[in-house]
């Protein structure tokens, strides 16, 4: 079976994008695109994929995001035996592309749970107008274009709960994967690690001001941010307010990062109801412990064998620190444990089945 596989853009590093190529890679699939990032691809040690792109599109938002619609929409790649759509665009292809499955890693949330907070968050009246535009019209498309989805995969329970209440639709929750056999655990260092894309909803600074009440413990701060997503002010700010114990790095490459989860004392993670989130998989497949906000898909993977779940406040981050501080390696076995339950042989069981399963339906029904 000849699959394609849609996907927005490859801009910064994120789960979404390492769990794309992977995927590619076992499906031994192309990828269709937009922007690529090919230093990021290169980071990420995927230069092995067949990546197609539809050209690039502009840094401003939302006007980006609206091109990108417009390119899925627009494209036509007739040859491939099977379509699987993933990100918050790559859907708009779903009008011409059967039989098809998205892989939802959430509805977007400007659209939906966020949309008040991304309101809120606008510089200016004007931006709030041109914001208050985008989403009612741009949404509306939206609901329109997974009409014409014929499955969809969500990778939480968290992100299927969302899917039923936006767009009334069922969806089949297929994890995403950690590739256990890359990580190991070499000690417990002098540091803490994050690791994410530098956006607001990821509450970066909640972090730093932790870190500034314990100047006895380090933090490092991995993770960049692709233009016409957010802007980068967020960014700047962050950088201009970082004490002397926190250091923000950027995007580095994978075998960097698989160092870092060797040697760093644990994972903190404070994004805003995080659709479910893979650097914990990856902390803990590192044998380390994982301090995480309590919501959103992080309640999904971390359990009190393998972490804490905190209130997203800094003096819950410190006393959790403190606490996990005394005794770091107390976790590893349970970590690797559960990061196994998550393991990529069992996620590609799933999509294998997943797939067959719509293309036998749709062949079924006389349409292929």
């Amino acid at each position: 079976m000849k699959i394609a596989i849609f996907h927005d853009y490859f801009g910064a590093i994120g789960g979404a994008e390492r769990l794309i190529l992977m995927m590619a890679r076992y499906l031994n699939a192309d990828v269709i695109t937009t922007d690529i990032n090919q230093d990021s691809i290169r980071k990420m040690g995927f230069e092995d994929i067949r990546i197609y792109t539809l050209g690039p599109t502009t840094d401003l938002a939302p006007f980006k995001q609206i091109q990108t619609s417009l390119k899925f929409y627009c494209c036509r790649f007739p040859l491939y035996d099977f379509y699987i759509f993933s990100g918050s665009w790559a859907h708009f292809a779903s009008f011409s592309h059967t039989p098809n499955t998205w892989y939802c890693h959430t509805p977007v949330r400007a659209f939906y749970d966020l949309r008040e907070y991304s309101m809120r968050n606008q510089k200016s009246p004007f931006h709030r107008f041109i914001a208050y535009l985008w989403i009612g019209t741009h949404s509306s498309f939206e609901r329109i274009s997974i009409g014409h989805v014929q499955r969809i995969i969500a990778n939480s329970e968290n992100t299927k709960c969302r899917i039923e209440k936006y767009y009334c639709r069922d969806a089949t929750v297929i994890y995403p994967p950690v590739d256990t056999s890359k990580f190991h655990s070499i000690e417990y260092g002098d540091f803490w690690l994050s690791v994410n894309r530098v956006y607001p909803e990821k509450r970066i600074e909640l972090q730093i001001e932790a870190f500034r009440q314990i100047p006895e413990e380090k933090l490092i701060i991995v993770g960049g941010y692709s233009g016409g997503d957010h802007e980068s002010r967020y960014a700047v700010k962050v950088q201009e307010s970082l004490p002397s114990n926190v250091s923000m790095i950027g995007e580095v490459p994978e075998d960097h990062l698989i160092d870092l989860y060797a040697t760093c004392k644990g994972l903190i993670c404070t994004a805003i109801d995080e659709d479910f989130g893979i650097t914990p998989l990856e902390a803990m497949a590192s044998g380390k412990s994982v301090i995480a906000v309590d919501e959103g898909g992080f309640r999904e993977t971390v359990t009190s064998e393998t972490g804490i779940l905190i209130e997203a406040s800094r003096e819950a981050i410190v006393a959790a620190i403190k606490k996990i501080s005394h005794n770091p390696a107390s976790f590893r076995e349970a970590c690797i444990a559960r990061a196994k339950q998550f393991d990529l042989s069992i996620f590609n069981e799933s999509m294998i089945a997943a797939v067959n399963s719509v293309y036998s339906a749709h062949a079924k029904n006389g349409k292929h």
